[in-house]
């Protein structure tokens, strides 16, 4: 079993709440709009850290991280982009790679919305933790944390900050 922490939208704030929340996970992933790179080196210090850039992020960003990212954890095919939309709102290019390249899971941020949904369609479960950063005109920051178990995503927790 993998225990994740999803984190996006940042935007140069890290909350030192974050490390507590995420103490138990084996691994944290940003959904994008870090802000700079010392965010990424600190929860890069912390957990391994995979993470994409947003459309915020600059040369320090984008230098390391890509764009979007596929991989495997556990069982479960993951798909990561910062601006990617949602069920059945999709950006289009993301819509056409998960109909020719499906995942099980799909992951963005930049919305600063969180959303946990199921897209029965696709057969793709979709999340954006929201926004954790300070930046943005969400009144409540947030947060997932969540496991893999082979195939089975489960124990999802949204937290507030």
């Amino acid at each position: 079993m993998t225990k994740i922490g999803l984190i996006s939208d940042t935007h140069h704030y890290l909350d030192e709440q974050i490390f507590e929340h995420f103490k138990n996970c084996d691994e944290i992933w940003h959904a994008g709009d870090f802000g700079t790179g010392e965010v990424a080196e600190k929860l890069k210090s912390f957990k391994p850290l995979k993470g994409v850039y947003g459309n915020i992020d600059g040369y320090d960003i984008r230098s390391v991280y890509p764009e979007k990212l596929r991989w495997k954890c556990e069982e479960v095919e993951v798909m990561m982009t910062h601006i990617g939309g949602y069920p059945p709102k999709y950006n289009p290019a993301v819509k056409k790679e998960l109909i020719t390249n499906p995942a099980q899971l799909f992951i963005s941020g930049h919305s600063h919305i969180l959303k946990v949904m199921y897209d029965s369609n696709l057969q793709c479960l979709h999340m954006n933790p929201g926004a954790a950063g300070k930046q943005g005109w969400q009144k409540v920051r947030t947060i997932i944390r969540f496991a893999i178990d082979g195939k089975e995503i489960k124990d999802c927790e949204v937290i507030e900050l």
